[in-house]
């Protein structure tokens, strides 16, 4: 796969640990000519639910035939998915010629492996002659790579929760201020429904910056989603709301063209079915206990979720998996522990010593396919079919092992 092929020019994540700045990006962007510094970009921050915007987005301008660049993180089982033009992603060809040409220059600059993919995709796009650019925050907003593009007049702002604290702060009030620091003078933000603490962040950075702050609800159920789950309403809304607010850029984009954008939306590893051996398991990327609470909602639209439901949850050590499993686990559950691949997790020992009322209902398993095989060795399969969440890493894992199916 694409992720061994270029792990000679990509280095693992962990090797270099956190590092956030925006003076080395800068620095390499202008290097390079800075390429799509005169193209304008949706600029879409947040925690919860930005992959989700950003593909309702890419979607809908796909509809619209709007030239766009878009880029996303993390990926499931590619680097080339993170890199997109019209929604096709970046051929493996592509991307390490890219990385090569631009290896001394990352060298120069120190770049981390995130700053280096987002250099060679704006370099990308300018090749390309791409007219919009679509892009996902990675971690937190003010001192992430994205913010280093200089022309970000649509802010889409997803859903605000505790996440990333050891990097962003420890309440909702700093985490916020982290996230909002990316809306730029004279833009147009655009959010649903917030915290009280995240509203009134919102409210004080736009009006210092003389932005302009939409607030939307979610789309009714008249509107067809591409994307499963009650909250993609909310996150689809904030979609439409920047979309429509490409007018002010020259695009005026009408409500069936989004209406079918929206609809045709499609983002793996989000509330999707996929088969194992022949049977339904669904997954989702929930890792943190804001993503965990929606998870939960979605839960009570179940069949059968009353009898309980059969977790297989991988969540990384630094994650607040005590939180997560207040708020997923009902007491007639089941739910195997399992490590998410090539990271430091938690343990069902661990999670026990820190609720010792689960000891009936953690079992231990030592991956994903083993709690698989070990689910249907008991009699018949479940139902409601079991849900593996925790780690998006953990379904990029059985993704690129293709040890499921997409329905």
């Amino acid at each position: 796969m694409a992720e061994q092929q270029l792990s000679d020019l990509i280095p693992r994540f962990d090797l270099r640990g956190m590092d956030l700045q925006l003076e080395r990006m800068r620095h390499a962007i202008q290097a390079l000519g800075s390429p799509c510094g005169d193209i304008p970009a949706i600029q879409v921050a947040g925690t919860n639910g930005k992959g989700s915007i950003v593909s309702f987005l890419s979607a809908a301008l796909q509809q619209a035939s709007i030239h766009s660049g878009v880029t996303t993180s993390p990926h499931l089982v590619s680097w080339c998915e993170r890199i997109a033009i019209d929604g096709i992603p970046i051929s493996e060809t592509q991307l390490r010629q890219l990385l090569l040409a631009q290896k001394q220059l990352c060298a120069k600059h120190q770049l981390t492996p995130f700053e280096q993919l987002l250099i060679a995709a704006l370099a990308h796009f300018h090749v390309e002659s791409v007219d919009l650019l679509v892009m996902e925050v990675g971690l937190g907003g003010r001192l992430d790579a994205t913010t280093a593009h200089p022309n970000r007049p649509v802010i889409a702002m997803a859903s605000i929760g505790l996440d990333h604290c050891e990097h962003l702060g420890s309440t909702l009030t700093a985490i916020a201020a982290e996230k909002a620091a990316v809306i730029t003078p004279g833009a147009r933000v655009i959010s649903a429904e917030q915290p009280e603490a995240v509203r009134d962040v919102l409210e004080q950075t736009c009006s210092a910056n003389n932005a302009d702050l939409q607030w939307v609800d979610p789309l009714p159920k008249d509107w067809s989603l591409g994307l499963a789950g009650d909250w993609q309403r909310r996150n689809a809304a904030v979609a439409r709301g920047a979309l429509q607010a490409l007018d002010r850029l020259g695009w005026s984009l009408d409500e069936a063209t989004i209406r079918a954008g929206l609809a045709q939306a499609r983002w793996r590893g989000r509330l999707q079915t996929v088969t194992w051996q022949g049977h339904p398991l669904l997954l989702d990327g929930a890792h943190n206990p804001p993503a965990a609470e929606q998870l939960a909602l979605e839960r009570q639209r179940w069949q059968g979720q009353e009898q309980g439901v059969v977790w297989i949850l991988g969540i990384q050590a630094h994650k607040q998996a005590v939180e997560m499993l207040q708020l997923l686990l009902q007491p007639q559950d089941q739910a195997w522990i399992v490590p998410v691949p090539n990271h430091r997790s938690w343990t069902r020992d661990a999670l026990v010593q820190e609720k010792q009322h689960w000891g009936d209902q953690l079992r231990d398993a030592s991956s994903a396919d083993d709690a698989l095989k070990r689910i249907e060795e008991t009699s018949g399969w479940p139902q409601p079919m079991p849900v593996l969440a925790g780690s998006l890493y953990l379904i990029g894992d059985l993704l690129e092992r293709r040890l499921v199916q997409a329905e």
